[in-house]
């Protein structure tokens, strides 16, 4: 549908907006989308005549309220005072939602809502997620600028001047990987998890419906002017079937999307933009799509590499990329781009806590399939040959051939990140490398990043190592690694701890002001809530499931080896969900301790939970087999 009207630019004029609008009488709806706390995005059904009627109101903040009460503002829109402005934001893309099962009747083409993009304001302060980033990068790229006019030379950019960079540009990218499958349906974990070992699904041809909806996805995203780069299996994922009709069931396998980096703020939109589009493609086509990141305990989980960058506008117009060195077979990056990684890792530990926020996002950051728990990055084995360490936190991704294509890859991200804040954090941890960094040459750089533990350098801690070429799961032990990249967190409790753990860090990160103390204390009651009623609500009561599922089997012979399982199992049972009037049962201690608000002791309880409920599924799974 050629004639429709996916985009309208960003910067457009308003005569320019109505003009558009006037000719596309198919889009019959506003929605401003503001980004509280959490990520969910806000959307309302506003006719379109009161956005042409009162358009210089909406610009102002002054045509929609909402009550910030109902979105993830905790602590800073109450009940008792939850007014929340939402005035629109003309600096990015402005995306047209159409649905395709309600067609205009007189246009003949299906109805649209423009989205627009806006910031929430509560009491007169922007409290957003858009509003966090966009005022974070204002400040580091005013930090930068004042750095380079300070310091014109630069080790690694000797071929520019400091002083003439005009500008900052933020670049950044994001992965999107996706479990999809036949709505209703239960997956086979132990078959697709020996899919998954012996590699059958990574980059395999999709078939049926699969391959008409990534298909489809990937032209609808062409459409938006995202520039889609590439749609293909991931590596998990099992075979499907041909039912009756002829039509593929048991579908479940995973998919990846990829598309060209945008500026930091619109990359974050159009990545929101991709979810909802995916999702509703998949399901015109019969299929269920699914972003968690650990979807199935035992299978590979849903990533998304955000991937970093940051270039100089010099005053002549040329555009450098700041983290490539001039001599990019010499040097595997510039001072600007070691202290970007380094800033980035130093402070990683109050990062981490608007990275993985969820119980979710932590089931993913375990180790094994490369999972990206250790706060480490690699460089690559020589600057002239680039490689690749997919067991890191954050690497170097460069092209000898490319100087513009240097960027570091943070990999511990997932599709439901919040990814403003994410991204907010990153930059001004990076702005505190660059600042440590920026009078260094690149040869003091390389060895500062490349200490070993035990070595005291100008920046980085003493007792930690920041750079590995090695597999970190294969080539260190467990205790290893806590030791030389630090001790990843277990729960949700413990990641949001790390704010308080790690003031000198926190300090960093809510230097410029938008990501501010009240900001990031809102963030983590909104996690904590979550992370507790999630806990109390689905996951006790689907292990309390688990564990009355696991029942003696009945059978006419009965061997010492099922007599010994069944012991145990039923002892780990009772441990589990069984309370007496002197004993409380593990289930009842956790739910206890969360309601008490002893968060400390909750987390130690998860996690014993967690292991116990390993214990008992492996057991009964040799239980079950043993029996004829």
């Amino acid at each position: 549908m050629e004639e429709l009207l996916y985009v309208i630019p960003a910067g457009s004029q308003k005569e320019k907006i109505l003009e558009m609008l006037k000719v596309h009488p198919e889009i019959k709806f506003v929605s401003l989308v503001g980004i509280d706390l959490a990520g969910n995005d806000t959307d309302e059904k506003i006719p379109i005549r009161i956005f042409l009627k009162d358009i210089d109101n909406f610009y102002a903040g002054t045509a929609v309220q909402t009550d910030g009460s109902s979105v993830v503002l905790p602590g800073i829109a109450t009940l008792n005072n939850a007014k929340v402005d939402m005035p629109i934001d003309p600096s990015v893309n402005w995306f047209v939602d159409y649905n395709y099962e309600h067609y205009d009747n007189e246009t003949e083409l299906p109805v649209g809502t423009l989205r627009i993009p806006a910031f929430l304001i509560h009491e007169g302060n922007r409290v957003d997620s858009r509003a966090i980033l966009k005022d974070t990068l204002d400040y580091v790229k005013k930090e930068l600028l004042s750095l380079f006019a300070a310091h014109p030379h630069i080790s690694g950019l000797e071929h520019i001047d400091g002083g003439e960079v005009q500008d900052i540009q933020f670049t950044s990218a994001t992965e999107l990987e996706f479990w999809v499958k036949t709505p209703l349906e239960e997956a086979d974990i132990a078959e697709m998890s020996a899919s998954q070992v012996m590699q059958e699904q990574y980059w395999q041809r999709t078939r049926g419906a699969v391959r008409t909806a990534l298909e489809q996805s990937v032209l609808l995203v062409e459409k938006y002017g995202l520039k889609a780069e590439m749609g293909h299996k991931e590596v998990g994922g099992l075979k499907a079937h041909i039912d009756e009709s002829g039509n593929m069931s048991h579908v479940c396998e995973q998919i990846e999307m990829d598309w060209e980096y945008a500026d930091a703020l619109q990359a974050a939109d159009n990545e929101l933009l991709v979810r909802t589009l995916v999702k509703e493609v998949f399901r015109e086509n019969g299929l269920e799509v699914n972003f968690k990141a650990k979807p199935m305990i035992g299978l590979a989980g849903n990533g998304e590499h955000t991937h970093i960058g940051m270039a100089a506008v010099m005053k002549d117009g040329q555009t450098v990329n700041l983290f490539s060195a001039k001599e990019m077979t010499k040097d595997f990056m510039s001072a600007v781009g070691y202290g970007a990684i380094m800033g980035l890792l130093k402070n990683y530990e109050v990062i981490n806590p608007f990275v993985s926020a969820t119980n979710d996002s932590l089931n993913r950051l375990k180790p094994g399939f490369e999972a990206p728990v250790c706060i480490v990055t690699s460089l690559g084995h020589s600057p002239a040959i680039p490689s690749r360490n997919r067991t890191i936190l954050a690497g170097l991704v460069r092209d000898v051939r490319n100087p513009r294509a240097t960027r570091f890859e943070l990999r511990a991200c997932n599709p439901y990140t919040n990814t403003y804040i994410a991204l907010a954090a990153i930059y001004s941890a990076v702005l505190d490398g660059v600042q440590n960094a920026i009078d260094k040459t690149t040869a003091e750089l390389l060895a500062e990043l490349s200490k070993k533990p035990g070595e005291k350098g100008f920046y980085l801690e003493t007792d930690r190592a920041y750079r590995s070429e090695e597999d970190v799961f294969e080539d260190y032990t467990a205790e290893e690694r806590d030791q030389l990249f630090g001790a990843p967190p277990a729960t949700v409790w413990e990641n949001m701890e790390n704010l308080n753990n790690y003031p000198e860090k926190r300090a960093v990160i809510t230097a410029g002001g938008a990501l501010s103390d009240k900001i990031v204390k809102a963030f983590v009651e909104g996690a904590l809530l979550r992370w507790k009623t999630e806990l109390i609500s689905r996951i006790i009561p689907e292990n309390r499931a688990i564990v009355r599922a696991a029942k003696e089997i009945d059978a006419d012979f009965v061997t010492d080896q099922d007599s010994y399982n069944w012991t145990k199992i039923s002892g780990i049972r009772n441990y589990l969900a069984k309370d007496s009037i002197d004993e409380k049962s593990l289930f009842t201690l956790l739910v206890n301790a969360l309601n008490a608000g002893d968060f400390a002791a909750a987390s130690g309880l998860q996690v014993e939970m967690y292991d116990k409920m390993e214990e008992l599924k492996a057991l009964y799974d040799a239980y079950k087999k043993n029996m004829i």
